[in-house]
């Protein structure tokens, strides 16, 4: 359904990012953080997903930085580089990037953001330094509880699994009683829970969280 296309950010950078048209005038559009794999077949299904919903969405190759076209799947061995290329990744760097997919989408009206693992992480960092937002749903995001007493600027929806054990469930407590203004949900299921290719996906917590965005998106970007 979508295609890739080529962008280029504030600093220079040439990067790829998938992009996914919906059937109809758009409703708004969605940026797409990916996890720590890439934007490989499990983003860019959920890219179609959001397309299918109305919204023109876009998932910015983010790892082009470190390691351009960066597509894996989920065996500790894919975890292991997924990982090592995060750690060279700056978040600053990737709010270029998230700039650069905004600029891309602007015509479709408001844009909203969501992001599931580092990319959570990335739509919290976005919403709180980035202006044009006009929502930010982080799931899951590694790095939140780090960032916890940063101010967004725009309404944030924060999906947690109880079982997360990338994020222990005090941290995120933490968060949500750092954030209270913001919406928090929390899950019984763990880290990856929205991935229907890992280990760790919960189907019933994944379609609750979708329905949720959802809702969110609907309320604040259209």
């Amino acid at each position: 359904m979508g295609n890739m296309i080529q962008l280029t950010a504030a600093d220079g950078h040439k990067f790829s990012a998938y992009r996914a048209e919906p059937a109809g005038k758009p409703k708004g559009a969605l940026i797409v953080v990916m996890e720590i794999f890439g934007v490989n077949s499990h983003i860019k299904k959920v890219t179609d997903e959001y397309a299918a919903d109305g919204y023109l969405a876009i998932a910015p190759a983010m790892f082009d930085r470190v390691q351009p076209g960066l597509d894996i799947g989920y065996t500790p061995e894919d975890i292991e580089v997924g990982r090592g290329i995060m750690q060279k990744m700056k978040l600053d760097d990737a709010l270029k990037d998230v700039s650069a997919a905004m600029k891309n989408v602007s015509s479709a009206g408001k844009i909203g953001i969501v992001g599931y693992c580092w990319g959570g992480t990335v739509a919290w960092k976005s919403a709180c330094n980035l202006d044009g937002l006009a929502c930010s749903i982080p799931y899951y995001g590694g790095g939140i509880p780090g960032l916890m007493n940063e101010k967004p600027r725009c309404p944030v929806m924060f999906h947690w699994g109880e079982t997360d054990h990338s994020i222990p469930l005090e941290k995120a407590k933490e968060v949500a009683a750092a954030q209270k203004d913001q919406i928090h949900h929390f899950y019984a299921a763990g880290h990856g829970f929205n991935c229907d290719q890992r280990g760790s996906y919960n189907a019933g917590a994944s379609k609750t969280a979708r329905e949720r965005t959802l809702d969110f998106l609907a309320k604040h970007v259209g």
